[in-house]
């Protein structure tokens, strides 16, 4: 790995996954949150440092127009998430990224902001892209009221009773977010100006911030309104069904690319998840504390699966293979499972990857990470990344050589018939209106002539047969002099032979691609979950759903 993680276990290699079987998006597309996710570290971390909340701005009018602050308070920084209420007409309410108007807009400041920084933030923040922020602003981001219940929350509160608690669990959040941009968007800071903060090293650690701080809003402003409506009949939320509420998301192709775009990145992040898995298996024996925890993670999985739902066909029978899955696995572990036994945790793992369905076995994958923290939180420190530094491409390699890195890790590239209608159905560029990724039809759609170089199987099969015939002693620079087009995946080659999680092995222009496969992935590093895809190419998930609030977490150490 690129650091030197807490507590290291070299014999723990020997039990890690092989790409081949890792970063295949049938795979990948079925991953789930785990405790080095995103969120859960920013949460680790917020309490261990005694970081404190307040809310010093509050000023809303009774349709829930108005402005407020939250402050997040640490040791040595102050982060505040200033947010905007917005009277919404129904017909303007969109979570298509081509929407001009939302119930809320927000911004996460970096300090506190003063009287004139709220004013500047006010008129430019409710414009999303069409306006403009500072590089005092770390994140940009906007989202819409899950109107039904929004509404339903609001009457019954206000009546002094609370919500149905089957309709909160069945949408999981009061709002959703349609857009989180950070690094450098629309004037906001760059990635490298917080990079260096130790708060801000662990990857989008200010976007989960952001979203964090906007979930706490979404319950002020709920009960805002309910006391406006109500008076004093009005309660506040019950604290049990407010916990399971999250923030919702609507997340689309334009999150896709990022992980064909940051390699040594994705390298990280998978690498520290199956280190994690790979150090569990590779323990002798199991702790008492170890498997009680097991078997709590595998519980809440089981309930978080019945309480699941989806009517995406894809995701539907994912669902399906999940709970059958995870009910053998509890059948198996309590009656079967010899956890006394010589590596109990490695026999349980090739237990389920032999008999239990892929999405079951990540979310196994979870549930055996989930009671050894000591064991495996020091990788957190393993998944940000230098990219710079890998850009470089070692001239003098030689030619035989590369074209055994390309045979050794790029065999699934070489496999494909890029020159058939299914090998290159489809091409990626970024829409004119918007800015924003997509990915287009290539028998029936204009555009391919402005392709994005997202195409990595078939370039690295296109150096393979450039390669061909080329003396194997020449240096990679003579070859490059005379070829340049291809340096953009020869730097990729020489990347993945010190990075081998670094490439998504699949052909990412072909007929069969599921791109809720690659923001699945993503998303599940971030903590999202619930996952309902609306097509192939957006998904729906919810974030930090059952965990505190910021006026609880000096009350208890998230896990």
């Amino acid at each position: 790995m690129s650091c030197a993680p807490q507590n290291p276990m070299p014999q723990a290699a020997a039990y890690r996954r092989s790409p081949d079987e890792v970063m295949r998006l049938s795979r990948m597309g079925c991953a789930h949150p785990t405790r080095l996710s995103f969120l859960r570290q920013m949460l680790r971390r917020l309490r261990r440092e005694g970081w404190r909340f307040d809310r010093p701005v509050w000023d809303f009018d009774a349709r829930g127009v108005g402005r407020a602050v939250y402050r997040a308070i640490g040791p040595e920084r102050i982060y505040s998430l200033v947010a905007f209420g917005h009277d919404l007409p129904d017909e303007m309410r969109s979570d298509r990224v081509i929407a001009t108007a939302w119930d809320a807009t927000f911004t996460l400041f970096d300090g506190t902001p003063t009287h004139h920084d709220l004013d500047r933030l006010a008129a430019n923040v409710p414009l999303q892209e069409a306006g403009r922020i500072s590089p005092r602003e770390l994140s940009l981001s906007r989202a819409n009221k899950s109107v039904r219940l929004f509404k339903h929350v609001v009457e019954r509160l206000a009546q002094g009773q609370q919500p149905d608690a089957g309709a909160l669990a069945e949408t999981g959040y009061l709002m959703r977010t349609t857009a989180v941009y950070g690094s450098g968007k629309f004037g906001a800071a760059d990635r490298e100006v917080v990079a260096a903060r130790p708060e801000m090293r662990a990857p989008f650690q200010a976007e989960m911030l952001s979203v964090w701080l906007t979930r706490a809003f979404t319950v002020d402003l709920v009960e805002h309104l309910a006391r406006v409506r109500g008076g004093e009949a009005a309660v506040r939320l019950d604290p049990a069904l407010k916990r399971g509420l999250g923030v919702g998301n609507s997340t689309g192709l334009g999150m896709a690319p990022f992980l064909v775009r940051h390699p040594v990145l994705l390298n990280n992040w998978m690498m520290a998840r199956e280190e994690a898995l790979a150090r569990v298996r590779a323990q002798a024996g199991a702790a008492p504390g170890a498997i009680k925890g097991f078997c709590t993670a595998l519980a809440e999985a089981r309930r978080n699966a019945a309480e699941w739902h989806s009517a995406h066909p894809v995701q539907k029978d994912k669902l399906e293979d999940l709970r059958i899955g995870l009910d053998v696995a509890a059948s198996y572990v309590e009656r079967q499972w010899d956890s006394a036994g010589a590596h109990p945790w490695d026999a349980l793992w090739r237990w389920v990857q032999t008999y239990l369905p892929v999405e079951a076995q990540e979310a196994l994958l979870a549930a055996m990470i989930e009671p050894h923290g000591d064991l495996v939180d020091g990788l957190s420190a393993c998944m940000d990344a230098d990219e710079e530094a890998s850009l470089p491409i070692d001239g003098t390699m030689c030619v035989a050589a590369l074209r055994k890195l390309l045979a050794s890790n790029y065999h699934w590239a070489l496999a494909q018939a890029y020159d058939t209608p299914e090998g290159a159905a489809r091409f990626w560029y970024v829409s004119e209106e918007k800015l924003e990724p997509r990915l287009g039809e290539r028998a029936t759609e204009d555009g391919a002539e402005k392709e994005l170089p997202l195409d990595i199987g078939r370039q690295a099969a296109a150096l393979d047969a450039a390669l061909d015939g080329v003396n194997g002693d020449m240096p990679v620079a003579r070859f490059l002099l005379a070829h340049p087009e291809h340096r953009h995946v020869l730097r990729r080659v020489q990347i993945a032979a010190r990075h081998p999680f670094s490439e998504i092995r699949d052909n990412l222009i072909g007929a069969e691609l599921l791109p809720i496969d690659m923001l699945r992935c993503k998303l599940a590093f971030f903590g999202a979950t619930r996952f309902d895809p609306r097509s192939d190419r957006w998904v729906r998930i919810s974030l930090f759903q059952g965990a505190p609030y910021p006026s609880d977490l000096a009350r208890e150490a998230p896990q």
